[in-house]
């Protein structure tokens, strides 16, 4: 790979103000939509993905005929802009309706979730029902002293014992630290509206609107294919419009002058496994070839720590410290295949068991009967781990036996009914909320605005902040939108600790032309 690209040649509209030239880094939602909002606009970019594959975490990997989701990934969005361009992605006959079916497995009892108040008090019983309810009532009076945790922000939703029961041991599996380490923005973010007030509100309103609470949808749309459907036939039309998807290539370093970033540097990097994706620079057996991409603006969703190590020159030392701060919890699915009727009719089921490492199991089959083959299921058995930890490490026959193992700990499957199984890694799959990590993100967003105002950080990784798919789509669409207009506050979107919020953002607040639930911002000069 030779030469530098002017991404704006190709660009077919005269009657708009054009950004320059523009390279996206990561080919994922948040990337790809960049990519697709310029080709709408009659502009082309360059795309850099280091993977073989398009989709970042929503990916679905293929092996022998078998497809996986990488953690399952609804298609549900309150953001009639994010809703219409999967529609011009994905035809109506490329998507499902599926219904929502979850349950959560604790001390040998199957738990509906979200919580349903008769099926909890039937699964504790009596006596336990009436202590959990005299715990939330306790909580009420005598709150958690630190509420900016997530323990303490789920205790005082639902009370100390229901916390422990449904939420504890699930989130410390998924963080791998404990649950008064992690922040309150997990729980704000993924648990919303939901507390044991609305549980009991919603049994006794069964005519209740649901979809507003977002733990409550019962619904969803689901590619049939899985979600890297989606994001391949994305990447088939940004191509075809014009712009580059440079699968294989790392960004290696961005050159700054003048205040501001102009050149991007590659590195061309040896196909990988893309469960793996593992190559880091120096790796045996990679290419060599690099090549510069003068840019006039670049748009990241490669991890937030990774983009301020590739500054050149270096950012100053502070900076640098609080990206190497930064952490990432990593992932991997041992998928076992075995008989449909072996299998369960839940898309997936939550465990909350001291007993087993494994934190939820997906059932394929029941997100898409495209995934699987006839007569057959496939099970995805998640693991939380840290890049380089045993679990990580392990060989994959050895994975899959305790995939297996875990499976009859907890009743779901026999040894016998499993009959092959598959292994997926996943680095850097979510962001970590620890203590401080908020402060560090700041240190480093407020000085890449003051010392590169045209690289422009989008989605989960690339913000450092566990956004839904919904979410980092819309990061890259209110950034493209600001390219060509005033810019958009982006680190406003899904800040909201309330589902409701109607103030977000450092200067503006939402556009009522967009609301809908979600928090969007107005442009910054409003």
């Amino acid at each position: 790979m030779t030469g530098a690209d002017d991404s704006s040649a190709d660009a077919r509209s005269e009657d708009v103000s054009r950004p320059g030239r523009v390279v996206v880094v990561g080919a994922g939602p948040a990337g790809l939509t960049a990519a697709y909002e310029l080709a709408r606009r009659g502009a082309t970019c360059t795309v850099f993905e280091m993977d073989s594959v398009v989709g970042g975490i929503s990916r679905t990997v293929e092996r022998e005929g078998w497809r996986f989701d990488i953690g399952g990934h609804r298609f549900f969005t309150k953001v009639p802009e994010v809703e219409n361009l999967w529609r011009e992605i994905l035809g109506p006959e490329d998507f499902l309706l599926r219904r929502r079916l979850s349950r959560i497995y604790y001390e040998g009892t199957y738990y509906d979730y979200p919580i349903r108040l008769g099926n909890a008090l039937r699964g504790l019983g009596p006596v336990e029902s009436m202590r959990c309810g005299l715990s939330f009532l306790w909580v009420r009076v005598r709150p958690p002293k630190d509420l900016d945790t997530f323990e303490g922000w789920t205790a005082r939703a639902f009370g100390w014992r229901l916390y422990r029961k449904f939420f504890k041991t699930y989130t410390e599996k998924v963080w791998g630290i404990p649950a008064d380490e992690i922040k309150a923005d997990w729980a704000a973010q993924r648990i919303k509206s939901l507390t044991l007030g609305n549980v009991v509100k919603n049994a006794f309103s069964p005519n209740h609107n649901k979809a507003h609470i977002t733990s409550l949808i019962e619904e969803f749309h689901y590619p049939r294919l899985g979600p890297g459907m989606m994001w391949e036939s994305a990447q088939k039309l940004v191509e075809d419009q014009g712009s580059k998807v440079l699968l294989g290539t790392r960004l290696e370093s961005v050159r700054r002058s003048g205040g501001r970033a102009v050149t991007a540097v590659t590195r061309s990097v040896a196909p990988h496994d893309a469960g793996a994706a593992r190559a880091v620079a120096g790796d045996a057996g990679e290419a060599t070839a690099t090549a510069s991409w003068p840019f006039d603006h670049l748009i990241s969703s490669m991890p937030l720590a990774e983009l301020v190590q590739v500054m050149d020159p270096p950012a100053p030392e502070e900076v640098q410290q609080a990206a190497r701060a930064l952490r990432y919890r990593d992932f991997l699915t041992v998928a076992l295949v075995l008989p449909a009727e072996r299998g369960f009719p839940d898309n997936w089921i939550y465990v909350h068991s001291e007993k087993v490492r494994v934190g939820r199991v997906q059932n394929f089959g029941s997100w898409s009967p495209d995934l699987v083959k006839q007569g057959r299921t496939c099970l995805g058995l998640e693991y939380f781990v840290f890049e380089g930890d045993a679990l990580w490490s392990m060989a994959d026959d050895d994975l899959v036996a305790l995939g297996i193992g875990e499976l009859a700990t907890l009743g779901l499957v026999q040894p016998d009914d499993v009959e092959k199984g598959f292994v997926v890694r996943m680095p850097k799959a979510y962001p970590v909320y620890d203590a401080g990590y908020h402060l560090k993100v700041q240190v480093i967003r407020e000085w890449l605005e003051a010392e590169t105002p045209n690289v422009h950080p989008i989605g989960r990784n690339g913000m450092h902040r566990y956004n839904n798919q919904d979410h980092s789509m819309l990061t890259a669409m209110l950034t493209v939108e600001g390219l060509y207009g005033e810019p958009f506050d982006t680190w406003a979107v899904n800040v909201e600790s309330d589902y409701h919020e109607e103030q977000v953002g450092r200067q503006s607040s939402v556009s009522p032309s967009r609301g809908a639930g979600r928090a969007v911002p107005t442009p910054v000069g409003s």
